[in-house]
């Protein structure tokens, strides 16, 4: 790394009893692009801000390069006090010149004449944006920066950030976000820092190397310490395991799902087998819904069956949450029908986490004061549920005021999927959630019994997620995809793509042959079919060694010819991987039309 533009040397910050975090180095090159990752609690926030000169170290030396622009980007903008958002945009005797600020609001989409007290989370996000990217910033800390942002306004942050000339430390729980910029991991792990010379796609790896280390030393003591080491390396192999099988069974849904949709993407509502139509929960026909002129909804047809879990994506303002009450029956279409299961009973988790008052302790919000909670029929402790969910038993007391936002969604999580129900409806559920959460809920509604409907803009999250997406651009048409955002961006590009010109016949006048039906895979197609999994299987285990050598903390140092071969050999398997799963998936569908 190049000398430092700011460093940190025993860095220590008390919070309530005790210390928060003790003795940090930091040193942030004028160049890095630093993933700052934790779980919720771990200090991530007060981190930022301290680095940002927000908070106040009670103990530590920091030196700065003079003249360097710190600028923080903050998880809730106050915009409070403000007539509009540009009054916000510009506040302050270090505020951008307005020029800039108007440019990058024209790029990302946001009227900055909007009254403030009305915008909405989105609407401030990108006033805060404007603001901190206009400042001209040689350090930028980002903390959940996709957080209200749709698509579209994710990739415009992304490309500029990949031209930024400066440092960044970011707090993402967006896989995909972290996985594009990142080249740095800093680790804030029980109260200590870790670096690595890697980018976020190699973190998961370093974490399990760290942990196998941790329990390896531990063994070496007593017998209480063994049984946290079992937990540290068995623990996090096993969740690796479950992810692996979860995904193995996603792709399987989704092979079967595209079976059972027609080749422009809608349900084959009028041949579904009477085991069909029994699955089915929710039924749309020719729906269309319009506000005013503009149709928001054309002509939309799917059989959403038991246990689909479908993901709904599209820009702010596409239509997303028209779509959404339209199947749940809070509005109803002005053309076709919607039909509902007499027996749906469904609970959602909107984006508001209204219900979370901060007066209440956490057993009140789980089991109105007492001990016992219901889950899903059966009676559990509140401290051994609290568990399942990554929360300390201790915190059965808390009151909910005291936890952080992320902490807050996943004790919202608890309680709702507690709940007996049989369709699930998440609005942006992955906000404020650490990585660890994000797994957590993936394995929750993988086992699900009932259907999940998901709006989201967390592209990972929907393509570990989902097994249809509704795709939405805004001109009334929903694209119906088995499969997740990935494939509904392939379909996309696909579209868009100029078609090639069709090629000239030497026998234009002669009478064409009726095509040949085919009956079965053909040879090839069939191999394929049979040995692409063990080879998606030992791609993914090459991958997984790559990563395991780039974990090696001096490997950048040591060997930066290794370093560069690995991370190109990771980017070319991962490529490969791809290619093979999208063109097992297509055999797949092939295979199940042919047997129909």
């Amino acid at each position: 790394m190049a000398a430092p533009i700011l460093s940190y040397e025993d860095l220590g910050l008390i919070q309530g009893a005790g210390w928060l975090f003790e003795g940090l180095d930091i040193h942030i090159g004028e160049r890095d692009r630093l993933a700052l990752i934790g779980r919720n609690g771990a200090g991530k926030t007060t981190l930022l801000r301290l680095i940002a000169d927000e908070v106040e170290a009670d103990k530590g030396r920091s030196s700065i390069v003079p003249g360097t622009n710190v600028v923080m980007l903050e998880q809730d903008p106050d915009v409070v006090g403000f007539d509009t958002l540009r009054d916000f945009a510009l506040k302050g005797k270090d505020a951008p010149a307005a020029h800039e600020v108007d440019a990058i609001a024209d790029q990302i989409g946001i009227d900055l004449d909007r009254e403030a007290a009305t915008a909405s989370g989105g609407e401030r996000r990108r006033a805060a944006i404007c603001r901190a990217l206009a400042s001209e910033p040689d350090l930028l800390l980002l903390d959940e920066p996709t957080n209200h942002l749709d698509i579209a306004a994710i990739d415009w942050l992304e490309s500029w950030l990949n031209r930024y000339n400066g440092a960044f430390i970011v707090i993402s729980h967006d896989r995909t976000f972290l996985t594009r910029l990142t080249r740095q991991t800093l680790w804030l792990d029980r109260g200590s820092l870790r670096r690595n010379e890697i980018g976020f796609g190699g973190f998961e790896a370093w974490m399990e190397k760290v942990y196998a280390e941790e329990a390896r030393a531990a063994e070496k003591l007593d017998a209480k310490l063994k049984i946290e080491a079992h937990w540290l390396e068995r623990g996090v192999t096993a969740r690796r395991k479950r992810n692996q099988g979860r995904l193995a069974k996603l792709h399987d849904m989704r092979a079967q799902r595209a079976a059972m949709l027609g080749p422009q993407g809608t349900a084959k509502l009028a041949v579904v087998s009477d085991e069909v139509k029994t699955k089915s929960v929710i039924v749309a026909e020719n729906v269309t819904k319009r506000f005013g002129d503009r149709t928001i909804i054309r002509d939309f047809t799917l059989r959403i069956q038991r246990g689909d879990r479908i993901g709904v994506v599209g820009g702010n303002g596409a239509g997303k949450t028209t779509l959404l009450k339209l199947l749940t029956g809070e509005i109803e279409p002005d053309e076709g029908s919607v039909t509902r299961a007499k027996t749906l009973d469904g609970i959602v988790i909107d984006q508001q986490r209204k219900l979370m008052a901060p007066d209440k302790r956490v057993r009140d919000v789980l089991a109105e004061g007492g001990d016992w909670i219901e889950v899903r029929g059966g009676k559990k402790h509140v401290q051994g549920y609290l568990k399942e969910f990554l929360f300390d038993p201790g915190l059965a007391d808390a009151k909910v005021g005291t936890l952080s936002g992320g902490e807050r969604s996943r004790l919202l999580l608890a309680r709702e999927f507690a709940r007996e129900s049989n369709l699930l409806v998440l609005d942006e559920p992955t906000n404020d959630l650490d990585l660890e959460t994000l797994d957590l809920l993936q394995e929750v509604i993988a086992d699900y019994a009932g259907t999940v409907l998901i709006v989201s803009h967390d592209r990972d999250f929907l393509d570990r997620t989902v097994t249809v997406t509704l795709g939405l651009d805004g001109s009334g048409t929903v694209d119906i995809i088995a499969g997740g955002y990935e494939d509904w961006e392939r379909k996309r590009k696909q579209r868009h793509a100029p078609s090639k010109p069709a090629a000239k016949s030497s026998g234009d006048n002669k009478a064409k042959a009726p095509p040949k039906i085919q009956t079965k895979l053909s040879y090839k197609d069939q191999r394929d079919y049979e040995l692409l999994p063990q080879r998606i299987e030992e791609m993914e285990a090459a991958i997984a060694r790559d990563e395991a050598q780039l974990a090696d903390p001096d490997l950048y140092n040591s060997n930066p010819d290794r370093f560069a071969a690995l991370t190109a050999s990771i980017a070319k398997l991962r490529d490969e991987k791809d290619a093979a799963e999208e063109r097992w998936l297509e055999l797949a569908e092939m295979a199940e039309a042919l047997a129909n």
